[in-house]
């Protein structure tokens, strides 16, 4: 057996106050892993959320055997990592009960709690944890920050359908039956938080960054410099990787920041300062710009940031929340919402079907980049169980009878991937249920409405 000389895992590069997790090296072992047993990578579980529900037949494969060789028109951009997704039709939402007039506000709220507000309380938050919260009651313990919630929109609908508190409308996630957790939709401050930054209000420099903030990150990449004449060349490639992801999403999130200050003088009448014409710019706290797929790309890469760092094991991510969404980039104004009552009617079949791909194709791009960064001895995505869906079937109808799911990653090989399966007898609380398990948090009680395990999901041992 190979005898590894081993750092603490969270070791970290520090200047300024700043500090700078990093990702796993051959000569790391893990906080938790003891010291008689070679390390092995934790399992990360991540999910992505859209509204809705999808076009069946864009969505769904023709059959199990054409699912790797010719999957949907939704699902291309995923082909390059389709032998490591697992796709279920036969999933059913959590029944609608008291509330037939509020499907809106109980498809994000059910989708990872798999249960029913409470009829009696209907304008407090009374529901049940969800499972991002009950696996980071378990693997946060590990980490810096128990779990990570992201958003591309602010969670501040206003309405009240059957009298439901508005939280209902905007969060996945419920830290206890009476606490919604709130989601951050400004990547600046996700990544202050991951490097444990304060915010900084003056001083930026012209590339959008603060003075201080430039030195601490020259500090960290310095000092990653000097770590890294003491590694193996494989060690060497995997830093020089992260470092460079950083850089990129400090540069991204500087541009988006910078953009978004041009926006704000030339509407003030002040016109900007640099003499060449920027790009349209990305609304950060609204965010309906012409690049939203730029937008939610900067907050997966801090969802693989977050993995990569073991900042954190557990990660939401609210795409879009039920109203109020549109989508300029693929060349119409049309919201999300007002397209999938269709009736049939091709152009606002088509354009739904767009939509849907588009939210995937951002899902895929970072499985795709998770795919490509190496871990242990094999990739970051080997050893995540990543989860995108929807609380509704068909928008138009607002059924729940087989919810689309997409799981990317195998959980270390908790999960056999590479498969559809057409028929599967189960429910959304069983499937959180059996993902809960595979990840390795023990439960006292299923999640939701879940009455058992999905057995085909499981690897066979």
């Amino acid at each position: 057996m190979t005898k590894y000389t081993t750092i603490n895992r969270r070791t970290c590069l520090k200047g300024l106050g700043a500090a700078l997790a990093l990702p796993l090296l051959d000569v790391m072992g893990w906080a938790e892993a003891s010291e008689k047993k070679e390390f092995k990578p934790p399992v990360r579980l991540g999910f992505m959320y859209m509204p809705h529900g999808v076009i069946m037949d864009q969505f769904w494969p023709k059959d199990a055997e054409s699912f790797l060789t010719s999957p949907p028109p939704a699902l291309e951009s995923l082909r390059p990592v389709l032998d490591q997704c697992l796709l279920m039709k036969g999933i059913a939402g959590v029944s609608n009960g008291p509330y037939r007039g509020a499907p809106h506000a109980l498809e994000l709220s059910t989708w990872l709690t798999a249960a029913l507000p409470d009829p009696d309380k209907r304008d407090k938050i009374s529901i049940s944890i969800s499972a991002d919260q009950i696996a980071a009651n378990s693997l946060g313990a590990f980490t810096a920050l128990p779990s990570l919630e992201l958003a591309t929109m602010p969670q501040t609908w206003k309405e009240n359908q059957a009298g439901l508190n508005e939280a209902y409308y905007s969060h996945c996630s419920f830290r206890s039956p009476t606490q919604a957790v709130p989601a951050e939709t400004n990547p600046r401050n996700v990544l202050n938080r991951l490097f444990n930054k304060k915010e900084q209000e003056d001083g930026l420099t012209s590339n959008g960054m603060s003075g201080l903030d430039r030195s601490m990150l020259d500090l960290v990449i310095g000092g990653a410099r000097d770590l890294r004449r003491t590694l193996s060349q494989t060690d060497q490639k995997k830093l020089d990787q992260y470092l460079d992801s950083v850089r990129s999403v400090e540069r991204r999130i500087a541009a988006i920041e910078m953009r978004q200050k041009d926006a704000a003088l030339e509407k003030a009448g002040v016109r900007p300062s640099r003499s060449h014409k920027t790009a349209p710019p990305i609304e950060i706290k609204i965010p309906e710009g012409d690049k939203r797929s730029e937008y939610m790309q900067v907050m997966c890469d801090l969802n693989v940031l977050a993995f990569q760092t073991d900042t954190t094991r557990v990660c939401t991510y609210i795409g879009s929340t039920p109203n109020g969404v549109s989508y300029p980039e693929l060349g119409f104004k049309d919201q999300h919402h007002s397209q999938t009552h269709h009736n049939g009617e091709k152009k606002k079949v088509d354009k739904v079907a767009a939509i849907t791909k588009f939210n995937i194709d951002q899902f895929a791009y970072m499985v795709n980049k998770m795919h490509s960064l190496q871990e242990g001895d094999g990739t970051l995505l080997d050893n995540c169980i990543m989860m995108w869906g929807s609380g509704l079937e068909d928008g138009d109808r607002h059924t729940r009878a087989n919810l689309p799911f997409i799981l990317a990653g195998s959980g270390g090989g908790a999960i056999n991937t590479g498969r559809f399966l057409p028929d599967v007898k189960g429910n959304q609380g069983d499937l959180l249920t059996t993902l809960l398990t595979c990840v390795g948090i023990p439960l006292d009680r299923p999640v939701g409405i879940a009455t058992k395990q999905i057995k085909e999901i499981p690897a066979r041992s």
